[in-house]
């Protein structure tokens, strides 16, 4: 399969930076299945207004591509910048096409390798799109053809289903031990 896509990968900085890390190094440099793309710590400042904020994520970093993953670790759903990234990228506008968009539990989630997930502890507005079967979700694999029929599914299903984009951006960060 020969299905290369420019993929943006989403997660909690503070937390997953690892996993990213791992997801990238395997799957654009060992493997060579994707073009990794992702806001890097200090990359945006975080003094600009909201508003700046989302159309730099949307203009320079989504802008061109195909596939949004959201890498699913223990609090990867209490953050904005996660929420509008999902939000940006299943948006369909004159500057930027619709992704694709799957999420991949992470082994520090608590459900990762469980038979049923709780929804309140993923990104809400993925569960949203998972719920309407625009995204899928995964546990945490290193097999690169499984994660790149994984990310070639996702692309298929980008202009065949119609994403939900509905919840209300978040405003800060969340807090807790569940968004519902």
């Amino acid at each position: 399969m020969n299905n290369r896509h420019k993929v943006f990968v989403s997660y909690h900085h503070a937390n997953d930076q690892y996993y990213r890390n791992l997801f990238e190094n395997l799957f654009t440099n060992i493997y060579d299945i994707m073009v990794a793309k992702s806001v890097q710590i200090g990359e945006i400042d975080s003094t600009l207004k909201t508003e700046t904020i989302r159309q730099k994520i949307r203009d320079e970093y989504l802008r061109d591509s195909t596939v949004t993953v959201v890498l699913i670790g223990s609090q990867t759903w209490q953050r904005k910048h996660v929420d509008w990234e999902i939000s940006s990228s299943i948006r369909d506008t004159q500057l930027n096409a619709r992704s694709g968009l799957l999420g991949i539990f992470l082994p520090s989630h608590p459900d990762y390798n469980k038979e049923k997930y709780n929804p309140n502890i993923i990104p809400p507005r993925l569960y949203d799109n998972a719920k309407c079967e625009f995204a899928n979700l995964y546990d945490w694999n290193t097999n690169p053809n499984t994660v790149q029929s994984w990310i070639h599914e996702a692309f298929e299903r980008r202009n065949k289903i119609n994403p939900d984009n509905s919840y209300p951006l978040f405003v800060n960060n969340r807090t807790g031990n569940q968004w519902q």
